[in-house]
């Protein structure tokens, strides 16, 4: 294909998919193809602890609430680790950064296999979080680089593009834990971890060779230029709910599942695909929704928001409902998560990069790592309160008011994007009627400002 298809229309309107796909360049392709990759095998690796890695530390010597910190250990190293790559993203190559981190993913993840083979107590607990915390490097480079490449490859339908990919996503969380649940109930501790561990270190030199190489000239744009933007700011609290919220259930559900429904192992795992398929099958669909109308983004984010937090409420459910637990209503619940979950998390990423052009941050693959970094480093600072604090909740208050608790999150930013949004509104309204635009190009800027 030449290179002028492969440019955005001069407009900078959404382009639906399926008219893209006709014209998708031979790069483009291939980026579709690694990221879809990472997002498969970076999901499937971290939803296989979820049935029995919290049962099996609690044999080794840990608490529920040492178990919940090694799984927000994890988050946090994540956290840590993509504000700097997303920095420095243009610097290291967003190539390079993409198939280093994937490589030390995979290598590490055959390692977590082998603690079962450790001393019981203080040395297994300190080992696990040292690996889980090399894990976190490596992932946060893989997807902090996925983000800004797929950013760059399409401007114009991202939304649509992460709303497709993310059904590899989904597949990875549907897959991960009944693979892991059969792989642990048939041959042992050590086997899902090599097994998984070794798939992601076979699409290392599939992806070496079919990946881009995008490069793209440093940026004076900063982070703290950026997080000081007070739709930012609200974005990040959003962020920060979905993936808590998600963390939340790592080491609580299956326990949860596993003592108040008496389900096995394998079955435990098969309650994750509720949520996992309902969040799969609404991705696309909601960010071909989100491309195509761009004001409703804001809308989704809330009533997502607001979802989100009911469900939780309904989760356990909350004892002050005074209705009893019911294996249906609980997945029922994890079924209207997904979709609540892709709701507020697939706008996301598009209306961070849509703030930034509005407030004059510099087009270009540095800020696409800036936005990338920022989403990565929230998403994960969630994933780390979620586990940690879930952990800790659940072991002092029993899951259904954790679960409860855990819901205020999605409720607080809900609210809080509906309430910025419903101001700003008003005051652009106002502004219109003192300040009437005379030009088309003040029409123009306006009318993009909206959306």
């Amino acid at each position: 294909m030449s290179s002028q298809e492969a440019e955005p229309p001069e407009n900078g309107g959404p382009e639906v998919l399926s008219e893209e796909s006709s014209r998708l360049t031979r790069e483009q392709l291939f980026t579709i193809i690694a990221t879809a990759s990472i997002n498969f095998s970076s999901m499937i690796c971290y939803s296989i602890l979820g049935p029995f890695f919290p049962r099996e530390a609690l044999k080794k010597g840990a608490s529920n609430t040492v178990v919940g910190m090694i799984f927000g250990c994890f988050a946090l190293f994540n956290f840590l680790t993509s504000l700097i790559l997303g920095k420095y993203l243009v610097q290291i190559g967003a190539k390079f950064m993409f198939v280093a981190g994937m490589f030390t993913s995979g290598c590490v993840t055959i390692l977590f296999g082998m603690l079962d083979k450790v001393p019981d107590g203080p040395v297994f607990i300190g080992l696990c979080f040292l690996v889980r915390a090399v894990d976190a490097i490596g992932f946060a480079a893989a997807m902090t680089a996925s983000f800004s490449i797929l950013a760059n490859a399409f401007p114009n339908n991202i939304a649509t593009v992460l709303g497709s990919l993310e059904i590899f996503s989904g597949l990875g969380l549907v897959l991960g834990p009944p693979l892991g649940g059969f792989l642990y109930q048939s041959f042992g501790y050590e086997m899902p971890f090599i097994v998984l561990g070794c798939v992601v270190l076979i699409l290392v030199p599939l992806n070496m060779y079919i990946l881009p190489k995008y490069d793209s000239a440093p940026s004076k744009d900063s982070f703290w230029k950026l997080i000081l933007l007070p739709k930012v700011v609200l974005l990040c609290l959003a962020i920060f709910s979905l993936s808590g919220c998600l963390g939340f259930l790592d080491p609580t559900m299956s326990l949860f599942v596993s003592e108040k429904f008496k389900l096995p192992a394998g079955y435990v795992g098969l309650v994750f695909l509720g949520l996992a398929v309902s969040y799969s099958l609404s991705s696309p669909l909601l960010g071909v929704l989100s491309d195509k109308m761009p004001r409703l983004r804001k809308w989704l984010m809330v009533f997502g928001g607001l979802l989100t937090a009911l469900c939780y409420f309904l989760l356990g459910p909350a004892p002050v409902l005074h209705i009893k637990s019911q294996l249906w209503m609980f997945v029922l619940m994890l079924v209207l998560i997904g979709f609540s979950l892709g709701m507020t998390g697939i706008p996301l990423f598009p209306e961070v990069i849509s703030c930034a052009y509005e407030n004059g941050f510099e087009e270009g693959l540095s800020l696409l790592g800036l936005v990338s970094g920022l989403f990565s480093a929230m998403w994960s600072l969630g994933s780390f309160v979620g586990p940690t604090l879930g952990g800790l909740l659940n072991e002092r208050l029993g899951f259904e008011w954790a679960a409860t608790i855990q819901g205020g999150w999605p409720l607080l930013s809900g609210l809080g994007i509906g309430i910025f949004y419903v101001l700003e509104t008003s005051q652009r309204k106002r502004s219109n009627l003192q300040n009437p635009p005379d030009t088309n190009e003040e029409r123009a800027h306006l009318l993009g400002s909206e959306t």
